[in-house]
């Protein structure tokens, strides 16, 4: 064993930060993974597949995963951490526009897209898969939610507005639109999507609190 996988039972899937040869394996199965994911889906997943597919060991992926949800779970993990840093241009509507593109870009690309869809169908029943998709959408919504309190700080929005809130309602109707339409997924869509929050936001409808009139 690579003197660098320590024990790979010992933390849940994606809290271990390997090296090395195990940090190489780690994103083979991964990007097996996310590659069965998008073209297959989650009902395809098998272990022995995938560590066929990433040129790994069997027993290396059964130890390491253990299980397709734990597995699932990590290739979230790492998602997360190697998406984009939040983009700070100075406005509220150009911080949500950023935003709104970023995540348009994403759904919109073919493997991507696919794997959002995949992954979100099998959180709807997989305990696991669907904290993990919580977890995921938890620290990009974190890193996001800055921009929103500066514009809250330079009076762009009123005080009290709920930063991540902001951040959800942005990405909401593009999600919508890739599970529940086949229209296209542009950046007119992410415009109008950032422009809508902006004007909300402004209003006061994210003020922790707010009830609609």
């Amino acid at each position: 064993m690579d003197s660098m996988d320590g024990d790979p039972t010992s933390s849940e899937p994606g809290t271990v930060r390997p090296g090395g040869r195990t940090a190489r394996v780690r994103a083979a199965v991964l990007r097996a993974a996310g590659d069965t994911l998008a073209e297959q889906g989650f009902a395809h997943l098998d272990l022995a597949e995938i560590a066929r597919r990433a040129d790994v060991g069997k027993t290396t992926v059964y130890r390491r995963w253990g299980t397709v949800t734990g597995l699932v779970a990590d290739l979230l993990t790492d998602m997360a951490e190697q998406s984009s840093p939040r983009a700070e241009t100075g406005s509220l509507l150009g911080d949500l526009t950023a935003n709104a593109r970023l995540v348009q870009r994403t759904l919109a690309d073919p493997r991507q897209g696919a794997l959002f869809k995949a992954v979100i169908a099998a959180a709807t029943c997989e305990a696991r898969t669907a904290e993990a998709l919580h977890r995921f959408y938890d620290v990009r919504v974190a890193e996001w939610a800055p921009c929103v309190q500066q514009a809250v700080d330079r009076g762009e929005a009123p005080e009290g507005t709920d930063p991540h809130e902001v951040v959800r309602a942005v990405s909401a109707p593009l999600y919508y639109r890739l599970l529940t339409t086949d229209r296209p997924l542009d950046e007119a869509a992410a415009d109008r999507a950032a422009a809508a929050v902006e004007a909300a936001a402004r209003a006061g409808v994210y003020v922790r609190g707010h009830r609609a009139s």
